[in-house]
């Protein structure tokens, strides 16, 4: 880590916690860089003392981020490697360090992620909610109309949902998700990996009653996770009728009455199922 070949920005995912989650790998290079660009530096350094080591730190968050890329850029043009953290977890996930990364790359920079800790990626992996696929938001907002305007645009996906959200919100965050989502189930990982590490599970209503009569369950920082929409059937229903229709018009039933039937077969208006039955014989095969 000598020269502007090898010098690296490496992205060093930092403990959410619990100290031990800390890589043997993120360890030693947060010893061997030559600065480190934390979020918070009195809390870096926390990290640091508990290691052993005494290194350089700048700090880098989301005020400053933009003014720091030229003097990391000279910093890595002249040889000297650099670890960006911040306070907890993986950077940028929710966390400083897009603009820095964005624009080192696009210079040609090496770029080194050192993976660890991700508040996201545990509360997952323990909250019994489908993995296959899922949508991160980030922090909803904090005013409650572009809350609730982020939630409702969200509240038909079929995927789950993820969010961070505050203690001084969460009750907030659990109203606003009680209208929209109503008996949804939420799973809330709180204090991940710390002492009082929880999870809570039911819908939004049964947690903020819980919250009231234990209010130790609203403390700490949260992730939200909600279950997503079921299927909505009337896609399922359209496909079918589509079928249904393109069946009974081969066999030189009507337009009129092959839409009769696909709505006393699967619901709907005569009058939708008549368009689509006409749009299906004038369609050329």
């Amino acid at each position: 880590m000598s020269d502007a070949n090898t010098a690296s920005l490496y992205v060093v995912a930092t403990p959410i916690g619990n100290l031990e989650d800390l890589s043997p790998r993120a360890a030693r290079l947060l010893g061997e860089v030559a600065v480190i660009a934390a979020e918070d530096t009195r809390h870096t350094g926390r990290l640091l003392r508990h290691l052993g080591l005494s290194v350089p730190m700048l700090s880098l968050h989301e005020h400053n981020e933009a003014a720091r890329v030229e003097q990391l850029d000279a910093r890595l043009a002249a040889g000297e490697s650099i670890a960006l953290v911040s306070d907890a977890g993986t950077p940028l996930i929710s966390d400083p360090g897009f603009v820095l990364v964005r624009e080192l790359r696009a210079r040609g920079r090496r770029i080194v992620p050192v993976p660890g800790a991700c508040a996201l990626v545990a509360a997952l992996s323990a909250a019994g909610l489908p993995t296959d696929r899922f949508t991160f938001q980030g922090f909803l907002p904090a005013k409650g109309a572009g809350r609730r305007a982020r939630l409702e645009a969200l509240a038909t996906r079929e995927e789950t949902l993820v969010f961070y959200e505050s203690p001084h919100r969460i009750r907030d965050t659990l109203a606003d998700l009680a209208t929209v989502v109503g008996e949804r189930r939420l799973v809330l990982a709180r204090e991940l990996t710390k002492t009082f590490e929880t999870f809570l599970d039911g819908s939004a209503g049964e947690l903020l009653a819980r919250m009231e009569v234990d209010p130790d369950q609203a403390r700490g920082e949260f992730v939200v996770m909600v279950a997503g929409a079921a299927p909505r059937e009337e896609e399922a229903s359209v496909v079918e009728g589509e079928a249904l229709l393109a069946a009974l018009l081969a066999e030189g039933v009507g337009v009129k009455q092959a839409a009769s039937v696909a709505a006393r077969v699967l619901g709907g208006a005569k009058k939708a199922w008549y368009a689509r039955a006409q749009a299906l014989k004038d369609t050329p095969c």
